[in-house]
Order: C-alpha cells, then structure tokens, then sequence
C-alpha cells in the first residue's frame, strides 16, 4: 500500500484489550501501511514493536493463550512472584524462544526509515520517558515490560538503575508527543468506546497506591491524577478528531476487561479490531492522502 512520511500510529493500552489494537495492526500489515513514527504505551507498545518487526499475529499469539503451560497471567503469580503477569515469560522466553521477535528486521527499520518510541513513567519524577532503542534487544523488550507494569499488579522495572513502571500512568495516549515531533497526520488506536471517560479516581485505590509507592510520591501523584489526564486527554482526540485532524480508530463492540483470560472473548475482540481496520481502510487512506 504505500510508506507515509510525517505519519504517527498512536496506540493506547489497556492490558488484554491491547488484543483489538492487534488486530488494526494485522490487518495495516496485510494491507502493506507502513508510517515513519509509531509510539505505544503499556500493551501498545508491545503492539508497536510487532508492528515495526512486521510481524502480523505474533501480538495474538501473545495474547490469547489456549495452551495452560503458556498461561502468564494468574492469581498465583502474586503470591509467587508479586505480579499477577508473569514478566518473565512474557517478555524474555516469548520473544527470546516461544513466540519469537525478529530483533533483525525491527533494528534494520528503527535505523533507517521508522521511529518507535515505548512510553515508561520514571518513578522518581511521575514523567513520562520515551525510549527510541536502536540496537540492544534486551533493552528493547525491557522498555516494553517497564511500560506493560500495570501499578499493583506488576513489580518495578529498573533501566539504568533508575525505576520504571506502566507508561500509561504518565502519558495514557501520547498524541501529543506524536504532534511535538512534528507528525502531520495521526492514526490513533483507542480500546475503549467513544465518549468513554474514567471519572474521579477512587479513594481505595488511592490508599494502596500511597502504601505501595509511598518511596516515590511523584508518581503517587502521577498516579493518583491520572484518571483527570486521560480524560483530558480523550477531549483532546475527540476534538481533534472533529476536525478532521487525526484519525481514530475504537472498538465497535464492548471492550473486554484489561485482565481478560477467555481465549474466545479475547478472540472475538481480536476479529473485531480486524474487522474495523478492514471496514474503514478506504477512509484511512483517505486521510492520509489529503
């Protein structure tokens, strides 16, 4: 289809539901839309990576775990390992052995054509940092596992012995940053419906954030406003969007919970993301073509 310069995928989070931005994604790749930026947050950037690496269905594979032995995300791990994801599994022995990453084609396109940044929020700061790897494999996919550490459910990541954790906290939906590095036309991949917002942020999850990060108060402050960020931020894209500036692509079905396990759910909500990139393709073209 075609290589779009100035052109940034934006790709939101949200756990499992990162399963329909996978299916976007598989079906750009089918169609051969390549853009010169893709930024991701938390399971947009695993998404993200896949994407550059031109690796259509390996985010599926992931994702939708049928076989038990290969199942990463449980109640267990939290007494085993303090993380209801088993990070290891999925971002050392998936990439590395199982469902393997082409490193080869990821770092060949970061160094000539793509730019692909993987959002972390710095816990000592609350900010947002964006990680554009050019070279070094594990750093690339622990950049990925620091964005994917979702608060509570998931342990600290260091990089450079500084500590990282869920992208999302600090930067939900980077169209911002995406604008500030100069991109005319956006495609920016949602995985909730339209008009949703979060609301204030509860008190119960407040205390436990405090009493889990209370080292590091800055992203405790992060944290605890995030819900008002995103929602800022989802007023930011609607308008945006209104005119004719970005284009936006959600689920047109209920979106599944960010901890879903149901291998035909997450299936379903796949299919959909598919089925949605298909049906608005000739729209998307358009756009960029403008």
């Amino acid at each position: 289809m075609g290589f779009y310069e100035n052109t940034g995928v934006v790709l939101e989070g949200g756990g499992s539901r990162g399963v329909f931005t996978a299916g976007v994604l598989d079906y750009f790749m089918q169609r051969g839309l390549k853009t010169s930026y893709v930024v991701g947050v938390s399971a947009g950037a695993c998404n993200a990576v896949d994407y550059v690496s031109e690796q259509p269905g390996r985010t599926k594979k992931c994702t939708i775990i049928r076989d038990k032995a290969l199942e990463y995300a449980s109640v267990k791990n939290l007494a085993r390992k303090r993380s209801f994801f088993d990070m290891d599994l999925i971002f050392d022995r998936f990439p590395n052995e199982l469902i393997p990453f082409d490193y080869e084609t990821y770092f060949e396109n970061v160094n000539n054509d793509i730019s692909c940044e993987i959002v972390t929020t710095n816990c000592l700061t609350g900010k947002s940092v964006y990680w554009d790897t050019k070279s070094d494999g594990k750093r690339l996919m622990d950049t990925a596992r620091a964005s994917s550490s979702m608060p509570l459910l998931s342990p600290v990541v260091y990089i450079d012995s500084v500590p990282y954790l869920d992208g999302a906290i600090a930067d939900s939906v980077p169209i911002g940053r995406s604008l500030r590095k100069g991109n005319k036309k956006n495609i920016v991949v949602l995985t909730k419906e339209k008009g949703y917002r979060k609301g204030r942020t509860g008190k119960n999850y407040a205390r436990l954030i405090i009493q889990r990060y209370k080292k590091y108060p800055e992203f405790c402050r992060a944290a605890i406003h995030r819900n008002e960020m995103y929602d800022r931020q989802m007023s930011i894209i609607d308008r945006l969007e209104e005119e004719g500036r970005i284009f936006v692509i959600r689920p047109t079905m209920k979106p599944v919970s960010r901890t879903e396990r149901n291998a035909d759910i997450l299936d379903e909500f796949y299919q959909n993301g598919l089925d949605t990139a298909e049906e608005r393709f000739n729209d998307i073209i358009g756009y960029l073509n403008r």
